[in-house]
């Protein structure tokens, strides 16, 4: 069976240090590629021809809608998928995407996206997603809003669940929130004055607030991150819409951050029932309890934690938080209660779904030295 023809669409400036990775990463399977460059004056444009890639220039407006939809609008392919200059195709599943293409029955699909954030590239601060990125052309897919931009799926497809697409398995990796890339760009700066423009003048997205408490939150700017994020809630709320879970995620992150327990407890319990198979929410209040003395509590909800797993891709997902996140507070619950046989078989479960794991390796170390004789103990909890 022929395949059919896939467009990939990108929008950059000055992304010298990134893009060639990323075409590198899509350029066996891309029938054509199209960067729109919206005022580069580095060798972005130099390195999008070497790939063959085709280049528009667009006058910058502040508005990535803008931008992208003018990449859209000259994509010839059966389908398209858009991806960000900062991000790379995983190098096994691009031939698994290249293999679905002929079997795709519907217009819109999500892939596997991993985003990477704090210093370096590393498996414990990543967050993991389903996201629409690949849909059938002329279909009357476009993007909408300023900043952050969205498909307008419900413009398209009216009945359209958009947490029931089918995500298939290809996985991007997007490196631009790491703290070298943001300070570099000023990346945080840029989208505050972006949105804060779009909220005066009155866009109509409900999304604005919860973007604008990531990037507050983002630059350890908590009283400002606290107070968008309930604007946020609010705005949903008004607009008849239940609030998405992450927006919840970063609400009870940033009290968690500033150690505002009292506001966290017992309300998240009501969270949770909005969202009773998003296992960061129950990982954050396992360590509410924690932090509150209820060791017993956080331990069954450790437990929770684990029996859920970690790959419900319809939420935004801490990677380990249902492996080693949960068994490394398991070891600390055990601690404070005194049981360090416990505690030891808990953080060496931790090592054991990842080794690197810094918290576990370390309160291993220090339990071991006021119980040197645990290592000698039976093999680690399953």
């Amino acid at each position: 069976m022929q395949s059919p023809t896939l467009s990939i669409c990108l929008i950059a400036r000055n992304e010298e240090d990134v893009i060639a990775r990323c075409l590198q990463s899509i350029k066996p399977i891309a029938d054509e590629i199209i960067v729109v460059d919206t005022g580069s004056t580095d060798r972005t444009i130099e390195i999008c021809q070497e790939f063959g890639a085709t280049v528009l220039r667009h006058e910058w407006q502040d508005h990535f809608s803008l931008a992208r939809n003018y990449g859209l609008e000259q994509a010839s392919g059966e389908w398209i998928m858009w991806m960000d200059a900062d991000e790379e195709m995983d190098v096994d599943d691009r031939q698994t995407m290249k293999n679905l293409l002929p079997t795709l029955d519907k217009d819109i699909y999500s892939i596997h996206l991993v985003n990477y954030i704090g210093t370096t590239v590393q498996a414990n601060e990543s967050f993991h997603i389903a996201h629409a990125r690949l849909f059938r052309n002329h279909k009357g897919f476009k993007f909408q809003f300023s900043i952050h931009e969205t498909l307008n799926v419900h413009e398209v497809l009216p009945d359209q669940d958009e947490s029931q697409i089918d995500t298939l398995p290809v996985k991007v990796y997007h490196y631009g929130y790491l703290n070298d890339v943001t300070y570099a760009k000023n990346k945080s700066e840029r989208n505050i004055t972006l949105l804060l423009k779009a909220i005066e003048a009155k866009e109509p997205n409900p999304w604005l607030e919860y973007h604008l408490a990531s990037e507050y939150s983002r630059m350890k700017q908590y009283d400002f991150a606290f107070k968008y994020v309930n604007w946020s809630i609010v705005r949903f709320l008004s607009e008849g819409l239940t609030p998405p879970s992450l927006v919840y995620k970063l609400k009870y992150s940033i009290l968690l951050e500033t150690g505002s327990i009292e506001g966290a407890w017992p309300a998240i319990d009501k969270v949770l029932v909005l969202y009773p198979d998003y296992v960061d929410l129950h990982l954050y209040k396992g360590v509410i309890l924690h932090q509150l003395g209820k060791h017993e509590q956080a331990l069954e909800t450790f437990d929770h934690c684990i029996a859920l797993g970690d790959k419900q891709l319809n939420h935004l997902t801490l990677h380990g938080s249902a492996t080693f996140h949960a068994y490394y507070y398991k070891g600390q619950c055990y601690e404070q209660l005194n049981q360090p046989q416990d505690a030891w078989s808990a953080y060496r479960s931790a090592l054991n779904f990842y080794p690197e794991y810094e918290p576990a390796n370390l309160a291993l170390q220090q339990l071991l030295v006021s119980h040197p004789d645990l290592h000698e103990q039976p093999s680690p909890i399953s």
